[in-house]
């Protein structure tokens, strides 16, 4: 057995190995993970260190960037989305799809059983609402990972570059990796969701009101002002949960989150405060006049304003981790 493991080191390389081997199809990730390992402990053997945790970090450096690594391992023709981002841009379409395709697609459904709707028309309109809102998240997708592979930032392309060398310590912790892929995934989820549901109510008008005319759910004024930085921050947080998805968090990315949250969080703040987020047409047709507390609207600003901040926290936890 290698001095590698013997001397009771390794952390390093099993971190790598599991940076290389979540970007390849699944089938081969056992056979690369065995060959990457019993590649890294011969070749730190052969040195013969004295400081075998030394060597390790020499040979995993030489090595490279293990996103790169992937690329190669992946054996998939380069295209608009190279071997490195593929199947991290195939895992995110599929949450996408699975998560918040159907969530939109079951609430259509419902609001047209409940207007009356036949069968033809609410199956028509939910396979209408799949064909629409599933192209535009495919499309929207490739473009964030066509951008990002035409880079070669976050694909591994220039990794080698003067100034941005990649080195060991830029690996994350295992444990990290994991619960860092599970709140990608959420995080995804939630922020496209919010960004699919707000447009199509504001395009669906999905409300029918007892006259039987259709209306926004939300205030349609908001159109010419404040939902601009609202969908903005959105699509931002968006960008950023798929950079996290191939990249190890960074103390940069935990800035730009500040600036996303703060783009999302702050005008959703005002427009509730101000108690402009629904359409008075709707809350009167719900509601029948009644009026909502002023004390609802507060603790919901103190909510979301909570939640940006707790999301700030925890990106630069992740960087630190």
């Amino acid at each position: 057995m290698s001095r590698l493991h013997t001397s009771g080191t390794g952390a390093l390389t099993d971190r790598y190995v599991a940076e290389v081997v979540r970007r390849i199809p699944a089938g081969r990730r056992g056979d690369v993970a065995d060959e990457l390992r019993a590649t890294i402990a011969d070749t730190v053997e052969a040195r013969g260190p004295e400081d075998p945790e030394a060597a390790e970090r020499e040979v995993l450096t030489e090595m490279g960037d293990p996103v790169r690594l992937a690329a190669r391992y992946a054996d998939r023709p380069l295209a608009l989305i190279g071997a490195g981002l593929y199947p991290t841009y195939i895992r995110l379409l599929a949450v996408l799809l699975l998560t918040v395709l159907p969530v939109v697609v079951a609430v259509s459904v419902v609001l047209d059983v409940l207007d009356g709707k036949g069968a033809g028309a609410v199956i028509g309109g939910a396979v209408g609402t799949v064909v629409s809102l599933g192209a535009q998240m495919i499309a929207w997708l490739t473009v964030v990972f066509a951008l990002a592979e035409w880079s070669g930032k976050w694909s591994g392309k220039r990794s080698g570059a003067p100034g941005r060398a990649w080195t060991p310590d830029e690996l994350p912790r295992l444990r990290a990796t994991k619960e860092r892929d599970a709140t990608v995934y959420a995080g995804l989820s939630w922020h496209s969701l919010l960004v699919a549901l707000i447009i199509w109510q504001h395009t669906a008008q999905p409300y029918r009101t007892d006259s039987g005319t259709h209306i926004d759910v939300l205030d349609p004024g908001l159109w010419s002002g404040w939902i601009w930085p609202v969908l903005a921050g959105l699509a931002g947080l968006v960008v950023l949960d798929v950079i996290r998805a191939v990249r190890a968090p960074t103390r940069s990315l935990a800035l730009w989150n500040i600036a996303a949250q703060a783009v999302f969080t702050l005008p959703m703040a005002w427009i509730l405060y101000r108690r402009e987020f629904f359409n008075p047409a709707f809350l009167s047709d719900v509601n029948g006049g009644w009026q909502t507390p002023d004390a609802f609207y507060t603790v919901v600003v103190l909510l979301v304003l909570a939640g940006g901040a707790r999301e700030v926290v925890r990106r630069f936890r992740e960087a630190r981790a």
